[in-house]
């Protein structure tokens, strides 16, 4: 059974499945292709401070969890991710997830337009429909993308001390 992932862990997974779409020429990506998509300003909620060992321990995160896989026979190590197998979800599926994952909870509209660029919905109720779809309650790792007030939910939980950690500047040891 999947567990829930950290916030570090989401944003990594949703790096990997956004830049596989948006750059395929540089995709699978290095620790630090992914440390500068991690720690990316624009598209991204919260916008965190992550470093290169933050990201490698939650790259071998999921590695454990088989979401992430690990492609060497290069100069260096290149991570892509197993999303779409792993979860049995859809590439739309994936990129929705994705988006979650990125900028946080959205509305269905949000959703629509913020997945542009991973993938074209036809309109708002299709992202509804794979929405509840992806929430059904014997699925193993969702819990829930039920709407609350004007805003839909992602899967997981709130992680406010990695949250706050992780939007600090790093100072120099």
């Amino acid at each position: 059974m999947l567990r829930v992932l950290s916030l570090l862990e989401a944003r990594v997974l949703g790096v990997l499945v956004e830049k596989e779409r948006t750059v395929p020429d540089s995709y699978p990506l290095t620790l630090n292709a992914l440390v500068a998509g991690c720690n990316q300003k624009s598209s991204r909620d919260p916008v965190i401070n992550a470093t290169e060992a933050d990201v490698r321990a939650a790259v071998d995160g999921l590695k454990s969890l088989l979401l992430a896989i690990e492609r060497s026979g290069e100069r260096v190590a290149r991570y892509a991710h197993n999303v779409e197998r792993m979860m049995n979800v859809p590439q739309q599926g994936a990129a929705l997830l994705a988006v979650l994952m990125l900028r946080g909870p959205q509305t269905a509209g949000e959703l629509r337009l913020n997945c542009e660029r991973l993938h074209r919905f036809a309109d708002i109720p299709a992202v509804e429909a794979l929405t509840n779809s992806l929430s059904v309650p014997t699925a193993r790792w969702s819990r829930s993308f039920r709407a609350s007030p004007a805003r839909a939910r992602t899967a997981g939980c709130i992680f406010s001390r990695e949250r706050q950690r992780l939007s600090q500047p790093q100072r120099p040891v």
